[in-house]
């Protein structure tokens, strides 16, 4: 079994606490922020010669992201990230205990975007840094409603809405205008980030377990698009697909790459 705590078997005693750098971490290290941006993906390509606009356009067409620079590209400065909780994981060895740190980060606009990612490495740093780039990679859309009468802008979840990971179950009801957000601190955050102003929420399981209760939460916010509610009954107009449409461009820089 592990020693008290996460001790100092083998490498368990460099741990020195789980909040060890929570400060470092943040952006890009020197030396790659100068390094331009080389598309390795047909969408990353269409987004950096701005055939592609918006985010909305690539979930419209279900296309999966594989690249956190095209997120970077259509949010700038708006995306914020915050570091929800860095914890110490071990996983037992021949020599002893090998601790990493596991860290679980949320990044959003507060307008209708959020995204979740968890990352363990070695270093709390390149932890933070990975788990932001995981989160990028998972941004998704945030369905918002109103409580009553649909005066000004949308405020609080669509419809009644749950998630759930492992025991923890996450419930958002719609709450009136002014109510704010009534949550715990893990989901309060997600919940801000998303951009919803009005939320009551009802939790079942081991709250407890953090990691868990932010990703039912995530569940959560990411299926109040899942409903199809009258307003979407209007006919919908297919469009052709980007990759159907830049299909030319596509090719042409596909042999390009190719040539060099």
């Amino acid at each position: 079994g592990f020693p008290s705590g996460f001790g100092r078997g083998g490498e368990g005693g460099r741990g020195r606490g789980g909040d060890r750098g929570r400060g470092r971490g943040r952006g890009p290290r020197r030396g790659e922020e100068e390094k331009e941006w080389v598309p390795a993906t047909k969408l990353g390509r269409l987004v950096k010669q701005d055939r592609i606009q918006s985010l909305e356009h690539v979930f419209l067409f279900s296309i999966p992201v594989k690249e956190y620079q095209i997120i970077d590209k259509f949010f700038g400065k708006a995306l914020e990230d915050e570091v929800l909780k860095i914890t110490p994981v071990q996983k037992q060895t021949r020599a002893g205990q090998r601790t990493r740190f596991k860290a679980f980060v949320v990044v959003g606009d507060s307008n209708g975007h959020v995204g979740l990612g968890v990352k363990s490495a070695k270093e709390v740093a390149t932890a933070i840094r990975g788990a932001i780039i995981a989160a990028k990679l998972a941004v998704v859309p945030v369905r918002r409603g109103y409580w009553g009468n649909k005066i000004g802008l949308p405020h609080t979840v669509p419809c009644k809405v749950t998630g759930k990971c492992g025991s923890v179950s996450m419930r958002l009801v719609p709450a009136p205008r002014g109510t704010g957000i009534v949550a715990a601190r893990v989901p309060k955050k997600l919940l801000q980030m998303a951009g919803y102003e009005d939320v009551f929420t009802s939790s079942t399981g081991h709250t407890r377990t953090l990691g868990n209760f932010a990703k039912a939460t995530f569940e959560a916010i990411s299926a109040t698009y899942g409903f199809l509610t009258p307003e979407f009954w209007k006919e919908t107009k297919f469009t052709k697909n980007p990759y159907q449409e830049h299909s030319d461009l596509l090719s042409a820089s596909a042999k390009a790459a190719v040539a060099t």
